[in-house]
């Protein structure tokens, strides 16, 4: 290939990863304006504007920005949490299976949790902030053992091993999980079963707070990385052949995906298979280039939780199906298909 041809295809690339960015952000932003919209209290075109513009009564005020707002927010901010954090596994890892709730780093977190709330309760905004940060010790833990079963002096780390391993310590962590829960009281026990589930609990402007920090930090630490996961991807000889460090990178990379799973698990619970649809879906729309991969990631994780949050509100109104199920039901069939494909 001449280097005009190059450059030519480099360009159409970047055009077409550009569309489908911007036609994924439009997607999210009129799923925004319909989520506003759905509930058992519904608000009309005019309504929802007014009160947008502080022209609502107080009830319309309540519900909009103390109850939906708040809800949509964290539901694109965990969405885009659990896609990029999947997308980081799965490039350092070079397993198009990984993902934080497969791999039980969700798990990991999850235990933190609800050992937290077994004990403390959670109605101060200091018990909400420190969340985040339990849960990212149970995931970074976990994430720990995971890779030091999983790892192999003299060939590294094994796909295969890190699947299994990962498989294998998140029924561990789950099995600990139902004896815990068996010693709730039955207040604890309702709020622990809807949260495992993968309900969106925080719908607060508090807990939007707790978790955006770990997004704005660690998202743009994740794109500053790309190349090096771009590296990465093309295997270990390559790696170091480059000059990478690759261990180095690979723990930082695995710290920065663990937070940012952690970090939606406290406050969505257990949302599984977000970090392994959208990757997969970017990755066959725009390619395997780190730099557009990861905010089209991002854009689609958020748009998928968003939207399964959206329909669990709508679908068997005055109740709700938590989006852990919803999305479940999406994912589960995809892993299996993943799993057939894969050799």
């Amino acid at each position: 290939m001449t280097t005009i041809d190059y450059t030519r295809a480099d360009r159409k690339r970047k055009k077409k990863a550009t569309v489908t960015l911007l036609t994924f952000a439009i997607l999210i932003f009129l799923t925004f304006i319909i989520s506003m919209n759905t509930g058992f209290i519904r608000l009309s075109p005019s309504e929802l504007i007014q009160t947008l513009f502080g022209n609502g009564t107080a009830q319309q005020d309540l519900i909009l920005f103390e109850f939906r707002l708040p809800r949509i927010i964290i539901s694109i901010l965990v969405g885009a949490s659990l896609a990029v954090s999947g997308c980081v596994m799965q490039g350092f890892s070079r397993n198009a299976l990984a993902d934080p709730g497969i791999l039980g780093i969700n798990a990991g977190a999850g235990l933190a949790v609800v050992l937290y709330i077994a004990f403390v309760p959670i109605e101060t905004t200091s018990s909400v902030m420190l969340l985040p940060l339990l849960a990212w010790v149970g995931a970074g833990v976990t994430a720990t053992v995971i890779y030091m079963l999983a790892f192999k002096k003299g060939d590294g780390l094994s796909p295969t091993r890190l699947l299994l391993t990962g498989i294998a310590i998140a029924a561990a962590i789950s099995a600990a999980m139902i004896v815990l829960v068996l010693k709730l009281s039955p207040e604890q026990y309702n709020f622990v079963a809807k949260w495992m589930a993968g309900s969106i609990w925080g719908s607060n402007w508090k807990y939007v707070v707790s978790v955006l920090p770990f997004f704005l930090i660690l998202l743009p630490y994740v794109m500053y990385k790309a190349k090096v996961l771009n590296v990465l991807n093309m295997g270990d000889p390559i790696s170091f052949g480059l000059g990478i460090n690759v261990e180095r990178e690979r723990r930082l990379l695995l710290a920065a995906a663990v937070g940012l799973a952690a970090s939606s698990v406290s406050i969505s619970g257990g949302i599984g298979f977000v970090g392994l649809i959208a990757p997969h879906l970017v990755r066959r729309l725009i390619g395997p280039q780190h730099q557009f991969l990861i905010p089209g990631t991002a854009l689609v994780g958020g748009l998928l939780v968003l939207m399964a949050d959206t329909l669990g509100r709508w679908i068997i109104q005055p109740s709700e199906i938590p989006a852990g199920i919803v999305v479940a039901c999406i994912g589960a069939p995809y892993f299996l298909y993943l799993l057939a494909k894969s050799k």
